[in-house]
């Protein structure tokens, strides 16, 4: 119980992060004080005998907890509702430096569909954000996002081979270091992992190795009925309900009527950013000069399905995990948060 309130008030103290508990009940359970007063301060309300009106406050309580994200508590009062518990856990943050909004055409993958998807790409001579790992179910390409407020994403991309669970799982391992990686500075030259490509492309002036980085603007919703997954949750026995339950929290038996998550995640480029290099090499009304230097260039293309991560970088807590099935078909507006982003900060990525 001590850790639990320890890392509840260090994830309260991020800027990047909102975290609240709530407990709700009539006041028949009769809580043991032993258990009731290691609660946070302003952490227990009343339910009242008006199910319409307990809803509605605890879809308030949601909304004003994840900052508007999550509408409604993912489960209802009913009559017969004794006790509802719940944890709210809202994220944000912006990137060291904004993506530029482009337009991309996949050329394998579920995308491919002949159309011009929204995306975003960015450039960076940081390498060591990218990093490859091998693992049973095949390679997977991990990319460290860095955001200000430190709150990091990791996108990760398998062989189109490879289910979900085991890109993500991967992902875990390599944050755990469980998982060796080929970080972006040391790979090979060709394609040596999924949505890679790694060359040397002439230039007329010395340059240092860079990665470019193509994605895409995806919104994550996801409604989960946890009593569904009983045996994984280790819900079975508070599922009984011919029987009490917990007599360690109230003196009135309990049992687990309904237990459920909703989730939702959006990553956006934090609006526009020009980029310099495309008047590189170009001098008008001279002819141009011949290359005499080759340098190293990264492609890593997230243009077909893949994972996410969201980590708290003090910690290395996961505290958020999806899959991106379809990227979001949106525009960014000029101006948004991070467009001033200096290009020589070291955490640049």
């Amino acid at each position: 119980a001590r850790a639990a309130r320890e890392l509840m008030a260090v994830l309260d103290a991020e800027p990047a992060l909102g975290f609240a508990l709530g407990l709700w009940s009539r006041r028949t359970p009769g809580f043991r004080p032993e258990w009731s007063n290691r609660l946070p301060a302003g952490t227990h309300g009343v339910l009242t005998d008006d199910p319409v009106a307990d809803s509605a406050a605890l879809d308030a309580w949601a909304r004003e907890r994840t900052r508007g994200l999550i509408d409604r508590m993912p489960v209802p009062v009913r009559e017969g509702t004794e006790m509802v518990l719940a944890t709210a856990l809202a994220m944000a943050t912006e990137w060291y430096r904004p993506f530029q909004a482009c337009d991309a055409l996949p050329d394998s993958g579920p995308w491919r569909r002949g159309e011009c998807l929204t995306a975003l790409r960015r450039s960076s001579t940081v390498l060591d954000r990218l990093d490859l790992a091998d693992t049973p179910h095949g390679a997977v390409t991990g990319l460290t996002v860095m955001g200000r407020q430190g709150l990091d994403v990791r996108l990760l991309l398998g062989e189109e081979s490879m289910r979900p669970a085991h890109v993500l799982r991967a992902g875990l391992e390599v944050l755990e270091r469980r998982r060796p990686v080929v970080r972006g500075g040391r790979l090979p030259l060709g394609e040596p992992g999924p949505g890679l490509e790694v060359s040397r492309e002439p230039s007329v002036v010395p340059a240092p190795p860079t990665l470019h980085v193509l994605t895409v603007p995806f919104t994550v919703e996801a409604h989960h009925d946890l009593t569904r997954h009983r045996e994984l949750f280790g819900l079975t026995t508070l599922l009984d309900t011919g029987q009490g339950h917990l007599p360690g929290v109230a003196e009135r038996p309990l049992a687990l009527g309904a237990a459920a998550q909703s989730a939702t995640a959006t990553f956006t480029g934090q609006g526009f950013r020009a980029a310099a290099v495309t008047a590189v090499g170009m001098v008008g009304g001279c002819a141009p000069d011949r290359p005499r230097y080759r340098v190293t260039e990264i492609e890593a293309r997230f243009d077909r399905p893949f994972g996410f991560l969201a980590v708290h970088r003090r910690s290395g807590l996961v505290l958020a995990a999806g899959w991106v099935a379809e990227p979001s078909h949106q525009e960014f507006p000029a101006g948004s948060p991070g467009a001033a982003a200096d290009d020589r900060d070291d955490r640049d990525d």
